[in-house]
């Protein structure tokens, strides 16, 4: 969800909140919004929950996650399709990961501020 959206709808709620019953109202706006970031807050950690329970770097099948891909994913969506961590690149100057399935097909993805920027698919030789 894009972060203007998320805060023009919290606004939204405190100043219906406001007109429409007053103190009350901003304190059922204020209790809405705080349970909408605990439910992010719970599926962020539930997704790298399960990536902390694969092998870093692996994923089930790297054409299926290159098809998959588009620009601007967050890197959570990515960690999310992919449920394990990337193996980081070694270049220290851009954010390069790389996921590698069974038959050693790999996907390697840049994140720009965060969100996939571009990604490459390399396959074994036949």
């Amino acid at each position: 969800m894009n972060p203007w959206i998320g805060w023009t709808l919290a606004a939204a709620a405190l100043a219906v909140g406001w007109f429409g019953y007053g103190l009350r109202g901003i304190a059922l706006a204020v209790s809405v919004i705080a349970f909408w970031l605990l439910l992010q807050f719970n599926r962020l950690v539930r997704v790298m929950r399960d990536a902390a329970d694969s092998p870093l770097g692996e994923v089930d099948n790297a054409v299926m996650l290159h098809a998959k891909l588009h620009a601007g994913l967050p890197m959570a969506k990515v960690v999310a399709l992919t449920k394990s961590l990337g193996r980081r690149a070694d270049d220290d100057s851009r954010e390069l990961y790389t996921w590698t399935d069974a038959g050693g097909a790999s996907v390697s993805i840049t994140f720009v501020n965060g969100r996939c920027a571009s990604w490459d698919l390399t396959r074994p030789p036949a």
